[in-house]
């Protein structure tokens, strides 16, 4: 009964972070914590579902005309590298599920405060500052087995670089290569998967495809985005005031 309602959650979380843009990889991170999965298995399972569930949610917004080559450059030369190295570095369980809730709380505080940008309001990228905010966001990445997009979306918005779908273009892709570039990281360490890891990858490809696809075009995203920031601020509840 719990494994079927662990697949549901799964889908769901892989459905809704791909309609809005997003690869995943906090929200599974979080299901596998609850459910008391390890850390080493934790971490790169969940950065392969990010793969299969970002490149997804890419290639629609791509379709759509919003990806800015010009501003993702800059971002991801210096989030590679430092990715990879993040990936390289181990964190104690409890202070990783700690660091993890905190994480969650950047797409709640996203998705419930900020607005979406007019076309009227962005403003051109400080390349400086597109390189430093990809540095530090990339090695946080590697370390914590997430793609970085949660952290990147708001500050995007904040600075008003992107409008809401332009940010979930450039974070689908930032996601995806710091992603593989995290997974090198912890490769030189040795990797270990959960055995139930091809049924992760079904589960959350089609929940992450349907997802990208009805995000993209069809849905209210208002309406999503209140929906994940919900079970993300629970699931951060749970991660950091309940005890280990």
């Amino acid at each position: 009964m719990y494994v079927e309602i662990f697949y549901v959650i799964l889908f769901f979380v892989a459905f809704l972070y791909a309609a809005v843009g997003h690869g995943g990889a906090s929200g599974y991170l979080a299901l596998m914590a609850l459910y008391g999965v390890a850390p080493e298995e934790m971490k790169p399972t969940a950065l392969v579902l990010n793969l299969f569930v970002s490149l997804t949610s890419f290639i629609q917004y791509y379709r759509g005309g919003y990806f800015s080559r010009k501003l993702f450059i800059p971002i991801a030369a210096a989030s590679i590298p430092l990715a990879f190295i993040g990936g390289m570095i181990t964190v104690e369980e409890n202070i990783y599920k700690r660091i993890l809730g905190i994480l969650l709380l950047f797409p709640v505080i996203r998705f419930f405060f900020f607005k979406n940008v007019d076309d009227s309001e962005l403003k051109p990228h400080n390349t400086t500052i597109a390189v430093v905010t990809g540095g530090v966001v990339g090695l946080l990445s590697g370390m914590i087995g997430i793609g970085g997009g949660i952290i990147l979306s708001p500050i995007l918005l904040l600075l008003h670089w992107t409008n809401q779908k332009q940010t979930a273009a450039i974070s689908a892709a930032f996601i995806f290569v710091n992603s593989v570039a995290g997974l090198g990281g912890m490769v030189t360490q040795g990797i270990s998967f959960t055995g139930d890891m091809v049924m992760y990858i079904m589960v959350a490809f089609t929940g992450g495809l349907l997802g990208a696809y009805l995000g993209s075009k069809k849905f209210n995203q208002n309406v999503l985005k209140y929906v994940l920031a919900t079970v993300l601020l629970m699931a951060s509840y749970k991660l950091l005031l309940t005890k280990a």
